[in-house]
């Protein structure tokens, strides 16, 4: 029996502005959607040009606040291949929100406060 990762999925309250900080920060775009009739909601995946792994992004129409994300324990992680320029266009982009220069690391922040770790290609 063999399993591969499929998706991880977030909750946005904004869809635009998230589609448009994952594409910019790290490169994903849309892969396929769903969306019913009525409009009650969109799942959008998004690709990455080097790993079959989604992110899976969910908007819920009905959603009148942000959502309240706890002490925000979790996050998704990202290689890249030169991380001195992936920190300046996250400087440029002002979503850094945590260094960790000791280990070589550093966390960015999406639209709804989900922390993303950049990390050097090894």
């Amino acid at each position: 029996m063999k399993f591969v990762f499929a998706h991880n999925n977030i909750n946005v309250f904004d869809i635009e502005k998230s589609l448009a900080f994952y594409k910019e920060a790290v490169g994903l775009t849309e892969g396929r959607h769903i969306e019913p009739e009525d409009g009650s909601f969109k799942i959008i995946y998004l690709d990455g040009p080097d790993s079959p792994h989604q992110l899976e992004l969910t908007w819920l129409r009905d959603r009148k606040e942000p959502y309240n994300l706890g002490d925000n324990e979790f996050h998704i992680a990202f290689y890249v291949d030169d991380f001195e320029a992936a920190h300046k266009k996250h400087e440029e982009m002002g979503c850094i929100v945590y260094e960790n220069p000791a280990m070589g690391i550093y966390f960015i922040a999406d639209p709804d406060g989900y922390w993303v770790e950049i990390l050097p290609a090894k």
